[in-house]
């Protein structure tokens, strides 16, 4: 199913921008007959976000899709700012550790995404997309993104979706089909949408995920792809037609509730995984992150049987997974132990860690280059026999 190409309706080019006339307005998308209410709406979604100030640089607040983040939380207050990245009580302020969770529930950020740049990947997917949001609601105790913006973390929601849809429109022309097939997907351009953010949960404060699952889903030589610790169901109403792939992050649950803080629980993402095949998505999943801890084989054994007990046989055909281990932080060990000291008994191992030099420049922790062959060989072992079904693309 997800590798297909689809060939669009009459008049269809590849070539061709998204059109402006497919982008939405702003206006607040109903959901289609007999649907039910939106689960954005839920109870569940407003107390995940439960939204009480936007800062809003001035022309992503006049924008429509400022304007439809804006009238999601009509009680909330609009906070004028002259850029997203200059928030002073937000961003890189140390004080904020004590509120840290409070902050990304109550608060939401609109700007305008300036540079756009498609990076190479290779990994994951061939190519990192500039993201509809960066930040996150959820507050998992090992996530690298709060090292790129600060201590606290709230969403920032890009409000020229048009712009990034257009950039990638003229990117995916450029590079026209995948001529050979790699560890990202036999016969399409595969690129993240979700490097900074988990697009689930952006999609419960605008339609940016709609208009790019949209967008993936007339370019019969490109793929979406993101990562998700979180079940939206209102992802189940759009027509991805193939084009979207969902990475489901599954750990063992006892890892996931001391360190998936905020998330869906793992049981409910791999529960999820049938409805959106059937829904027209691609479903893989990430083994992540592994973190190596008294039992931490025997855990991942329990997990990967679970899979192979209720998976339904569609999703194992077309499913792949990619492992992804450990990599910690010097500065958000030290972030954690102000709000979830906990959490560092498992993450924070000198014993088996060395330092690491990361892409952007700053230092990380990962474990020890032999500590982490053995791991990743013990992984390959406990797929091959609790579920022999899912290849793994890439271990790393």
């Amino acid at each position: 199913m997800g590798s297909q190409p689809y060939a669009g309706g009459p008049g269809y080019h590849e070539d061709a921008l998204f059109g402006l006339e497919d982008i939405d307005t702003g206006q607040e998308r109903g959901a289609p007959a007999g649907a039910g209410p939106l689960f954005r709406d839920s109870p569940a979604a407003r107390r995940l976000l439960s939204v009480r100030a936007i800062h809003a640089e001035p022309a992503a607040a006049a924008s429509p899709r400022g304007r439809q983040v804006i009238a999601r939380f009509p009680g909330a207050e609009v906070i004028p700012v002259e850029s997203h990245w200059g928030i002073p009580e937000l961003h890189g302020n140390e004080g904020n550790v004590d509120r840290w969770v409070r902050i990304k529930s109550e608060v939401l950020v609109l700007g305008e995404k300036k540079t756009l740049t498609t990076r190479p990947n290779g990994r994951s997917a061939d190519w990192i997309a500039p993201g509809p949001a960066n930040g996150c609601a959820m507050a998992c105790a090992y996530c690298y993104v709060p090292r790129r913006k600060g201590y606290a973390n709230p969403i920032t929601v890009f409000t020229n979706i048009e712009r990034i849809i257009a950039h990638l429109s003229r990117h995916v022309a450029r590079l026209g089909p995948k001529a050979e097939a790699n560890q990202c997907d036999p016969a399409a351009w595969v690129y993240d949408i979700g490097e900074n953010s988990d697009c689930s949960v952006d999609a419960l404060i605008s339609d940016n995920v709609a208009d790019l699952v949209r967008a993936f889903a007339r370019w019969p030589a490109a793929k979406a792809s993101f990562a998700t610790k979180f079940v939206n169901p209102d992802l189940l109403l759009l027509d991805p037609r193939g084009r979207t792939r969902v990475r489901f992050s599954v750990m063992p649950p006892e890892d996931a509730k001391l360190l998936d803080i905020r998330t869906s629980p793992v049981e409910s993402r791999i529960a999820a995984a049938g409805d959106f095949l059937e829904a027209g998505y691609e479903v893989h999943f990430n083994l992540s992150p592994v973190v190596l801890r008294p039992g931490w084989e025997r855990d991942w054994a329990l997990l990967l049987r679970h899979m192979d007990d209720v998976l339904p046989g569609p999703v194992k055909e077309q499913a792949a997974a990619e492992v992804i281990m450990l990599t910690h932080n010097k500065d958000l060990h030290d972030l954690n132990l102000g709000w979830h000291p906990r959490a560092e008994d498992a993450l924070w191992r000198p014993d088996l860690q060395q330092p690491k030099r990361s892409q952007n420049g700053s230092w990380n922790v990962r474990y020890r280059n032999a500590v982490k062959a053995e791991a990743v060989e013990a992984v390959h072992a406990l797929v091959a026999a609790h579920a022999p079904w899912l290849p793994i693309r890439y271990a790393f």
